[in-house]
């Protein structure tokens, strides 16, 4: 056994050298590295797909595509929220409810819909500093299209089993507010 061994480091030994003398790959550079989110940084992307958006406390109040958001941070908690108001709470039936548990399964995506303070809201929620900018574009696109697509394909959009054009509406607010965000 102990002449195994030894056969075993006899052998490995010089390919361990000779992966210590490897160059780095620098033909393609690193990406840059997204620091944490903050609350100026996230005002910083919200002024860039806004100009006219309301900044209040650590919050925010904007309109994307004729579609009122509010955003909320919480910086001690780590957690932010976005929120699109959808309409009252009263008069929800369980087969409505029912249907809007079945999209927060497979077709709301990262977006869900939620109930507070008498509304029904559609929400994107997550931890503020591990979020990147494009998941927070992506994740505003998704809340803005559960409140567009409330009653018809429930969808935050991108993938949608089935087909459909809610694909092609997630897609194309996505790409806009990309593009809007594209210098930050």
């Amino acid at each position: 056994m102990r002449r195994l061994y030894l056969a075993l480091v006899l052998v490995l030994l010089p390919a361990l050298g000779l992966a210590q003398d490897a160059e780095p790959d620098t033909s393609t550079p690193p990406e840059a590295v997204e620091g944490p989110m903050t609350l100026p940084r996230m005002a910083q992307i919200v002024e860039a797909i806004d100009p006219e958006a309301r900044f209040f406390g650590s919050g925010f109040e904007l309109t994307l595509q004729d579609v009122p958001v509010i955003i909320i941070t919480d910086p001690l908690a780590d957690r932010m929220r976005a929120m699109v108001p959808i309409r009252s709470a009263a008069g929800l039936d369980a087969n409505e409810l029912l249907r809007l548990m079945q999209a927060n399964f497979d077709s709301a995506l990262d977006a869900r819909y939620a109930v507070a303070n008498g509304r029904l809201w559609g929400v994107f929620i997550h931890p503020l500093s591990p979020l990147k900018k494009d998941q927070f574009l992506s994740g505003l696109a998704q809340t803005v299209n559960v409140a567009r697509t409330y009653g018809q394909s429930y969808s935050g959009g991108g993938t949608i089993f089935g087909g459909g054009d809610s694909g092609e509406i997630y897609q194309g607010l996505l790409e806009e507010l990309l593009e809007k965000g594209e210098a930050l």
